[in-house]
């Protein structure tokens, strides 16, 4: 028999009594020293780091619990990140450039040459024609307009109509290779804090149709622009802020919602050290705009037909000298002129006139003029003009007419 069977037969056979005694006596010994040296050991084995860890099982069991909350959030990501790249590809092909061309003199000879690049929303198919909405300042000073559509192919433009104050322009192209038609959302209708994604053309067209991300960091921002150059405030702009990258060649570009609606038309950046301060033109002041630049080639706005400069232009001396103001007054606008066949002229206002009021809105400045008649009032209107003439104060009624200069 071999080892292998003998161990066998050994294994299985039925031990005596006596011999049951003695095993039983051995275990119970062999269990009492075994947990003695249990009891002694495991100190030293959890000093080594060979203890066992009860807590391991359980972190294993953990592990494979599903993670429902990570689950969660990862989803979640997928789907804002899956939304972005949706309203992406359906706006993109809509924003293009815009390429400002003038006359420069050469040697000797005029040659046009790009002086500018922007960008631009096509808004509008309409026939053999696309109609594209810029800003103003874009295309301001250009001989000639050309449009660069993002398949590379580039256009000549036509100026339909512009307008300063709002910083807006409408160009008209020929339709045949544009394929997509950007829609307006309700700028009415936005949060602080809802996503807002920018697409133009920062820094020019190689890199053209950049796309950066942000969220609506303010609905009404009134921000004051000086259009003449001379350091004095002429309007105050209505904008969107964004914290969305805008910079140089994202002027005129689209603004979109996380649905792919145009909500503005991005028009300037706050630089000098600030970051994340963008602005757009809202989308409730674009589209009754461009309406009127497609029909009109500008904006139709009522206005008295005056030239004015304010009160706190001149010097003390000639408040109460030369216009004999009360001294309690030192706020409002002073008429250094007024247009013939004016509404101004046909109410009978007059040179040193000092406008404080209109309807009963004080009228400090300028801008306060401009805000009240473009904003809140409308061609065929009837207003209350409160002056002082020679130092007494007195109304006067206008019937406002349509103007292209207050």
């Amino acid at each position: 028999m071999g080892y292998y069977d003998d161990q066998q037969e050994t294994r299985y056979r039925e031990p005596n009594k006596s011999s049951k005694k003695v095993a039983g006596l051995s275990a119970f010994g062999g269990a009492i020293i075994g947990g003695a040296l249990v009891l002694i050991a495991s100190p030293i084995m959890s000093s080594l780091g060979l203890g066992i860890d009860d807590s391991a099982s359980e972190n294993n069991n953990a592990n494979t619990e599903p993670n429902t909350e990570q689950n969660a959030e990862n989803v979640i990501n997928l789907d804002v990140n899956s939304a972005v790249t949706d309203v992406v590809s359906k706006v993109s092909d809509a924003v293009v450039g815009v390429i400002n061309m003038q006359q420069a003199n050469m040697f000797g000879s005029n040659e046009t040459g790009e002086t500018g690049t922007g960008s631009g929303v096509v808004y509008k198919k309409e026939g053999d024609s696309a109609f594209i909405v810029t800003n103003n300042h874009v295309i301001e000073g250009a001989s000639e307009i050309e449009v660069a559509l993002t398949d590379g192919t580039r256009v000549p433009a036509t100026l339909v109509g512009h307008d300063e104050l709002t910083d807006l322009a409408v160009l008209e192209i020929d339709g045949e290779n544009v394929t997509t038609v950007a829609e307006f959302g309700n700028s009415d209708e936005l949060s602080v804090g809802e996503p807002a994604i920018a697409i133009g053309n920062p820094l020019g067209l190689e890199f053209a149709g950049s796309v950066t991300q942000g969220i609506i960091s303010a609905t009404e921002r009134s921000i004051p622009v000086d259009l003449s150059g001379n350091g004095q405030i002429d309007w105050n702009a209505e904008v969107l802020q964004t914290d969305a990258a805008i910079n140089p060649g994202n002027s005129g570009g689209a603004l979109i919602n996380i649905n792919g609606e145009v909500i503005g038309i991005n028009s300037m950046k706050i630089s000098g050290g600030a970051e994340g301060l963008g602005f757009a033109i809202p989308s409730s002041i674009v589209q009754p705009t461009i309406s009127d630049l497609e029909q009109y080639g500008e904006v139709r706005r009522p206005t008295l037909g005056i030239t004015l400069r304010s009160l706190n232009e001149l010097p003390s001396s000639a408040l109460q000298g030369t216009l004999n103001l009360p001294e309690d007054v030192t706020e409002g606008i002073v008429v250094v002129g007024v247009q013939n066949g004016s509404a101004a002229a046909d109410a009978g206002l007059q040179e040193r006139d000092v406008i404080v009021e209109i309807d009963g809105k004080a009228i400090e400045n300028p801008q306060d003029l401009r805000k009240l008649l473009y904003a809140e009032r409308s061609i065929g209107d009837t207003i209350s003009v409160t002056l002082y003439r020679d130092g007494d104060k007195q109304t006067i009624d206008v019937t406002l007419e349509e103007q292209s200069d207050v």
